[in-house]
């Protein structure tokens, strides 16, 4: 697959192992914004700490964090989108895992070449870009050496597909499934580009 790229993309990329919250002051503000946000009830709590740590590790100032918390099954609005700045959940969605990490739950991860299977940790999220078969879509750079540092060689990206929908859900039981990617309905991602493009942060957890 080859992409045309739309944005101009200056990449530092920083590859590191993942580490757990280690600081009682991060770990401490970490739940606090949680409270704060009002996540409860919407995004696990384990969820939102490990993704805010991953920034925090790596000194990231951010204004949108999305995360696709593949520990719920795919007819969970499992992708929740978060404004750290203004303290606000502004979307939670569907979002499908790849092929080779299972069917209903996305219950293995592999950063290998020819897996098709969700690769987990964190992402700056790059620059918009015309997938030949997808269409719009968003570049994803893996930070995590080992986890998801093979994220741009195997082409994972963000984009719309079909089989994201709550009809796919209905007929199957499940959302469809990508060769990798995070994928998401065609209709929410106008708005993933808009909030995510060029600075943004996804964090993919799992057990």
């Amino acid at each position: 697959m080859r992409f045309i790229r739309l944005l101009a993309l200056p990449m530092l990329l920083l590859l590191s192992a993942a580490r757990p919250v280690t600081d009682a002051a991060g770990m401490a503000a970490a739940h606090e914004l949680y409270a704060e946000i009002c996540l409860e009830g919407q995004v696990t709590q384990t969820a939102f700490v490990r993704g805010y740590d991953a920034l925090a590790q790596r000194g990231v100032k951010t204004r949108m964090l999305a995360i696709a918390d593949m520990t719920q099954p795919s007819t969970a609005k499992r992708l929740h989108l978060i404004d750290l700045a203004n303290k606000e959940l502004v979307l939670s969605t569907y979002v499908a895992h790849g092929q080779g990490s299972g069917e209903l739950y996305c219950s293995s991860f592999s950063n290998k070449h020819g897996s098709h299977a969700t690769s987990k940790g964190l992402y700056r999220v790059g620059a918009e870009i015309v997938s030949p078969k997808h269409g719009a879509a968003l570049m994803l750079h893996g930070l995590e050496r080992g986890l998801n540092c093979q994220a741009e060689p195997r082409e994972v990206i963000m984009h719309g597909a079909d089989y994201v929908s709550e009809g796919f859900i209905a007929e199957h039981g499940r959302l469809g499934r990508s060769w990798g990617c995070p994928a998401v309905s065609r209709a929410d991602m106008p708005r993933m580009i808009q909030l995510l493009a060029d600075g943004g942060y996804l964090y993919v957890h799992g057990r």
